[in-house]
């Protein structure tokens, strides 16, 4: 598959790896990496520090700026690897993921495995007081890639790579 104006965006709640698993997965494409949270409003991070779930109304100029940057780079033909929670399919219609220039990636695991990384990990603002309000909230997509988060992170790229027949760099 060309390079061509992909947008690949790993989904999934908390824990499942899109930063580790985009980060290699970039690197084997050559491609560069955004994590969709570096998107978020201040008033969204604000409240992910204290704990605070975030609603679909703290949720929609996020995913507007994330709108705005697909249609950017699809514009720009640019293949890029997004790492974006995308819990439920209204957010994923959002991003105007078509499963043919946007493709979804879906992290999956059991909650026990996503606990267990949640809790063995720094992260600025996320702690396991959210993931359960992530799993309550996740809608599985019924297309795109789904992918089991329980192997390696090498092994996982492989996976994403050869089941999308993308060349690597």
């Amino acid at each position: 598959m060309e390079k061509e104006g992909i947008v690949l965006i790993l989904m999934g709640p908390m824990g499942c790896g899109k930063t580790a698993i985009g980060k290699l997965l970039s690197r084997k494409l050559g491609w560069p990496f955004y994590d969709g949270d570096d998107f978020h409003p201040k008033t969204n991070v604000d409240k992910m520090r204290k704990g605070i779930a975030l609603t679909d109304d703290d949720r929609k100029p996020w995913l507007e700026r994330l709108h705005d940057k697909i249609k950017h780079w699809r514009r720009h033909k640019e293949g890029v690897v997004l790492a974006c929670s995308a819990l439920k399919q209204t957010y994923r219609d959002m991003l105007d993921i078509d499963q043919e220039h946007v493709k979804t990636i879906y992290l999956n695991g059991s909650y026990e495995l996503l606990r267990r990384r949640v809790e063995q990990r720094e992260h600025p603002y996320m702690n396991t007081n959210l993931l359960k309000s992530q799993l309550s909230a996740l809608e599985e997509p019924p297309d795109g890639l789904w992918v089991d988060i329980s192997p390696v992170p090498e092994k996982i790229v492989s996976t994403i790579i050869e089941s999308l027949g993308l060349a690597q760099k």
